[in-house]
């Protein structure tokens, strides 16, 4: 028996890196998925892998259209939807003033206006045990530099996080939000498993490497599963303690 038998899951940013290892993980335990992103190609080849209990949608997180189609799969599919994994997000580097207002708009529509869609169209289906997790960073704590539109963003997603499990509290929706560092994965150039950052800012914090995908995984397993029951409106920190301070 897994710790997800009988729910169903929706993730955004699905196809590949850390929304590929969550949508394996729910169904690892007992979660029926439906999973969505703009990259279709490696999104149908997952499907096609993944099998019967997992449906692929393209998807804009960004679009109203999108997140409707989404949650109307689900529905019509499975039946329900019992946790929503907030995933899509993009990674946008750059000075201020080497910025334009274009680029900065993306970062926030991208990474904060779609999970605040998802926490809109998911929960309105969502019954009582209902769990929303979504994806921030540890820029989502503190900012970094050349990183003003997405650690807006990512600090974002906290207060969305907070005020929607005020909101969602009554109805018996949890939201939590997880806040990893680096993570080996596509969106940062690495593969699944080169975790080495013996040569970089990673070099001296607590456990001296990136996170695989699937240490995150973990996390958002036990936030969409009863073993988190009594949380609700925190933040989960996982960062190979980069955020506990100086080590040096």
């Amino acid at each position: 028996m897994g710790k997800l038998d009988g729910r169903v899951a929706i993730v955004t940013g699905g196809a590949r890196g850390m929304g590929a290892s969550h949508v394996r993980g729910l169904l690892r335990e007992g979660a029926r998925v439906v999973f969505g992103d703009v990259l279709e190609d490696e999104g149908r080849l997952l499907e096609k892998e993944l099998g019967e209990d997992c449906r692929f949608l393209p998807h804009d997180a960004t679009s109203e259209e999108g997140w409707a189609a989404i949650v109307d799969l689900a529905m019509t599919t499975f039946g329900r939807v019992d946790v929503l994994v907030n995933n899509a997000g993009i990674l946008g580097f750059g000075s201020l003033d080497s910025t334009s207002l274009e680029d900065f708009r993306r970062v926030i529509d991208v990474n904060l206006v779609s999970q605040w869609l998802g926490l809109k169209y998911a929960s309105a289906v969502m019954g009582e045990g209902g769990s929303i997790v979504n994806i921030s960073s540890l820029n989502g704590l503190v900012g970094g530099m050349n990183l003003t539109a997405y650690a807006a963003s990512k600090f974002g997603v906290r207060g969305l996080t907070k005020s929607a499990a005020i909101e969602l509290g009554p109805k018996g929706i949890r939201v939590n939000s997880v806040h990893p560092a680096g993570v080996a994965t596509p969106m940062l150039g690495r593969a699944e498993d080169d975790v080495d950052s013996s040569n970089g800012p990673m070099a001296n914090i607590p456990i001296p490497r990136m996170a695989y995908a699937h240490e995150v995984t973990e996390m958002v397993l036990f936030l969409a599963s009863d073993s988190s029951s009594y949380s609700t409106g925190s933040e989960f920190v996982i960062d190979g303690g980069m955020s506990a301070g100086a080590g040096f």
